[in-house]
């Protein structure tokens, strides 16, 4: 993602240590976090670093959501209701601070106290090592499972470009927008030459359509978390695509601990399973045959 995107988010003081530490490139950063009272901080190569910036002030985050809204905060009411929202360049901006309701239901968070800044990475060829591992037998219905913060979705991303490449037709039904970042109509990011992306609609809503409209083979989407996307899972798979999604999961026990994982493994959808571990700095993928 261009970084000039990205910077424009941060007041000046802030946008030039930033400046400094995008330039260089062995450090490639995942998050910002700016908390009030404290340093700029950077997660970069699975490390926490504090900067050389000024204290964050509340002025700082308000700056930060003025400019991530493009001063139309308003437009983002229901994603702040979730406590995030995205950038058009494709940043999820994690928000912290007092929430407020409308009856019995969230209705925003004001006051922030700290802002995270996620950043998405393409890294072509990351799933080099896994992807024929994938196609025993034509590729079949696969989940990628990590803690947060491994790297399920950019995985996903270069999966979903080899599929697509490789002839299959692939449909992304992009929630949050984190998968292909579309800007303009335009895909931040390269999916490949036969993938269709449906952005912004619930997952189980905008699968359905996907399923009826484009035909897909694969059907791909990010982070079952909840029934709703469970049901998506089900509903999809009984049309006929292979899906192609992540979940959260340190490993098998605590895969099984969540009674929503729990009822996903005794649906049989999913049949290969995409372990990310993290040792030395260094990812490593682990393809085996999903829990039944």
């Amino acid at each position: 993602m261009p970084n000039a995107n990205l910077l424009q988010l941060f007041p000046k003081g802030m946008r030039d240590a930033l400046a400094s530490e995008l330039r260089n490139d062995d450090n490639r950063i995942e998050e910002i976090r700016c908390r009030i009272g404290c340093p700029v901080s950077v997660l970069a190569n699975g490390k926490v670093r504090l900067l050389s910036t000024e204290n964050v002030a509340a002025s700082h985050l308000d700056y930060l959501v003025e400019r991530a809204t493009c001063a139309s905060i308003h437009a983002f009411a229901e994603e702040i209701q979730n406590g995030y929202l995205f950038t058009a360049s494709g940043y999820r901006i994690g928000l912290c601070g007092t929430v407020y309701y409308s009856g019995q239901a969230i209705a925003g968070i004001r006051e922030l106290t700290s802002v995270s800044v996620r950043i998405p990475h393409e890294l072509c060829g990351c799933a080099d090592d896994v992807y024929p591992k994938l196609l025993d037998n034509g590729f079949r219905s696969t989940l990628i499972l990590s803690p947060p913060g491994y790297g399920k979705t950019t995985l996903l991303r270069e999966l979903i470009r080899k599929l697509s490449l490789s002839g299959n037709r692939v449909s992304v039904a992009d929630e949050r927008g984190e998968i292909a970042s579309i800007s303009g109509r335009y895909p931040g990011f390269d999916l490949g030459p036969n993938t269709d992306v449906m952005t912004g609609g619930r997952k189980a809503l905008s699968a359905m359509m996907l399923l009826r409209a484009m035909n897909p083979q694969i059907l791909a989407f990010d982070e079952i978390t909840d029934k709703s996307d469970l049901k998506a899972v089900i509903q999809a798979a009984g049309c006929g695509a292979a899906l192609l999604s992540t979940a959260h999961a340190m490993d098998r026990e605590t895969l099984q601990k969540r009674a929503i994982y729990r009822k996903l493994i005794k649906s049989g959808v999913f049949e290969k399973a995409v372990w990310i571990h993290i040792s030395n700095g260094r990812r490593n993928y682990i393809v085996e045959d999903f829990l039944k």
